[in-house]
C-alpha cells in the first residue's frame, strides 16, 4: 500500500468505529482487518496504529476542530492529527488527500480552511480546560482528583501511553526462567516483572500469538495487575474455588496453574458466548481441573452451592477507568449513567456470589477501575450489609504471597495505577466469611 492508501484506511476505519459508537474499536478494526486480508502485516501495523493514535487523543484532536470552527468527521479526525500531532504543513496533508483510486478525495474549501486553522499549533493547547489537556472526559475528572490528587498529572499522562505487552508464565507447562529462554529463542525479549511471580514483560509489540511458546500454552497474555487478581485468591490445590465472572477464563487459567490442577475450579459467566471461547484457552494451557457454569435468568445453582467454596472471586462488570490506555475508545464510550448502573449491578453479583462462600472461606472483589464508588465504597456498603464478613488487608496477606516485594496497595486492599506500578488501574479487597 502506498502511504496515502494507508491513511485512507484509517479514515475508513475511524468511519466505521464512529457508525458503532458503543461497539469497542478493537472489535469493529479486527472485523474491518478480517474483511480486508489484502493488506498485508506491516500495512496493518501502520494503520492500527495511527488509528490508536487518533483515538488515544480524540478528546483533544475534538476541541480543536470545535474551536476551527468545525464538526468532527473521519477525514478531519486524520488531517487534525496529521497537523497536530505529526506536525505535518498543509501542502502535506493536501497530498495524502491527493484523490485517485486508492487515495483520500482532495480537501473541499472548509475542510482546507480547517486543517489550515490547525496546522502549526500544538496538540495540547495552553488555552484548554483542565479535563481536555489531561485527556479526561469532563465528567469523569472529579473521580480521577479524588484517586490521584497531587499525582493526577502524572497519572494522566501515563493513561496515555499504550500499555505495555504482559504475559503470564503457564506454571502447569513450564516455569517464568524457562518460557522467558524459549521467548527469547523465538526473538521475543522479556523482563521479570516486579509485582507477579509469574509475569513477564516483553520488550515491543511482538505478535506473541504466533510464537511455538504460545501455541504450546506456555505464556497466556494477561496485564500484571490482572494477574495479582489471580494471586491474590490464594487458592491452594485441592480447594473448591468458584471464578464468578470469568468471562474469557484469563484468571481461571491463573488460578488453576496455582492449584496445580487440584481440586476443582468452576468459571462462571452469563456469556455463553464467552464461555465458550474459554474452552480453546484452557485446552491449551493443560487445564483439566476447571468446569464452566452458565448464570442465567432463574439459575438456581447459586443456591444449590451457597457455602461450598473455599474461595470466590468476583472480577465484577466495571467501567474499566483502570484499562483507558490498553482500551483508549473506552475513555469515549464511558459516560456517568454508565457509573451509576455498574455500581448498582456491582452491588447485586457481590450479594450472589457471597452466598458461596463457606465459613472460614474467602471472598474477593475486583475491577479494572479507579474509581472509588466502584471500589472503595462498594466495599463499606457490602460489609455493612454483610457482617458475617471482614476484611483481610493486603498487609497481612501480601508477605506470604510475594515475600520481600513491595505491596500495590497502602491501604487495606490492593489498588494498582499505570504511573506508580507501571500496571493497568486494578482494584481487589480480600474478605474473610467468619466461621459460623
Amino acid at each position: 500500500m502506498t502511504p496515502a492508501a494507508r491513511l485512507a484506511a484509517v479514515a475508513e476505519l475511524i468511519q466505521a468505529i464512529e457508525e458503532t459508537p458503543r461497539r469497542p474499536a478493537d472489535a469493529t478494526a479486527n472485523d474491518f482487518f478480517r474483511a480486508r486480508r489484502f493488506i498485508g502485516g506491516g500495512d496493518r501495523r501502520v494503520v492500527a496504529d495511527t488509528l490508536w493514535a487518533i483515538i488515544r487523543q480524540r478528546i483533544r484532536l475534538d476541541w480543536h476542530l470545535r474551536h476551527a470552527g468545525a464538526a468532527p468527521s473521519a477525514r478531519l479526525l486524520l488531517a487534525a492529527h496529521l497537523a497536530l500531532a505529526e506536525g505535518r504543513t498543509l501542502p502535506a496533508i493536501e497530498e495524502v488527500f491527493a484523490g485517485g483510486r486508492f487515495a483520500l478525495e482532495p480537501l473541499d474549501a472548509k475542510e482546507r480552511r480547517t486543517v489550515a486553522a490547525l496546522t502549526g499549533k500544538p496538540l495540547r493547547d495552553p488555552a484548554m480546560p483542565e479535563d481536555v489537556a489531561l485527556n479526561i472526559p469532563g465528567w469523569a475528572l472529579p473521580l480521577f482528583r479524588e484517586r490521584f490528587g497531587a499525582a493526577l498529572e502524572r497519572e494522566a499522562a501515563a493513561m496515555e501511553r499504550a500499555a505495555p505487552l504482559d504475559l503470564r508464565a503457564n506454571l502447569l507447562r513450564t516455569t517464568r526462567d524457562a518460557a522467558a529462554i524459549a521467548l527469547a529463542g523465538e526473538g521475543v525479549a522479556t523482563a521479570p516483572m516486579p509485582f507477579s511471580p509469574w509475569g513477564l514483560r516483553a520488550e515491543g509489540r511482538r505478535p506473541v500469538t504466533g510464537t511455538e511458546a504460545f501455541k504450546a500454552g506456555l505464556i497466556e497474555v494477561q496485564d500484571e495487575g490482572s494477574q495479582l487478581i489471580a494471586l491474590l485468591t490464594d487458592a491452594q490445590p485441592g480447594m473448591r474455588v468458584a471464578d464468578y465472572c470469568a468471562g474469557a477464563a484469563g484468571k481461571t487459567l491463573a488460578i488453576a496453574a496455582v492449584m496445580q490442577n487440584k481440586g476443582r475450579i468452576t468459571a462462571c459467566d452469563t456469556s455463553a458466548t464467552r464461555l465458550e471461547g474459554a474452552v480453546k484457552r484452557l485446552r491449551r494451557a493443560g487445564v483439566d481441573n476447571a468446569e464452566r457454569h452458565l448464570l442465567a435468568p432463574g439459575d438456581k445453582w447459586t443456591k444449590r452451592r451457597a457455602g461450598s467454596f473455599d474461595r470466590v472471586l468476583v472480577d465484577a462488570p466495571c467501567t474499566g477507568s483502570g484499562t483507558w490506555r490498553r482500551n483508549p475508545d473506552a475513555r469515549l464510550r464511558t459516560q456517568a449513567s454508565d457509573l451509576a448502573e455498574l455500581t448498582q449491578l456491582q452491588s447485586e453479583i457481590l450479594g450472589r456470589a457471597a452466598e458461596l462462600v463457606r465459613p472460614g472461606g474467602r471472598l474477593v472483589y475486583a475491577t479494572c477501575s479507579l474509581f472509588s464508588a466502584e471500589n472503595e465504597g462498594q466495599m463499606d456498603r457490602f460489609l455493612e450489609r454483610h457482617p458475617d464478613f471482614e476484611p483481610l488487608p493486603l498487609a497481612t496477606l501480601w508477605p506470604a504471597l510475594r515475600p520481600g516485594a513491595e505491596a500495590p496497595g497502602e491501604g487495606p486492599w490492593l489498588a494498582t495505577s499505570p504511573a506508580r506500578h507501571g500496571t493497568d488501574g486494578f482494584f481487589a479487597a480480600v474478605l474473610v466469611r467468619r466461621p459460623a
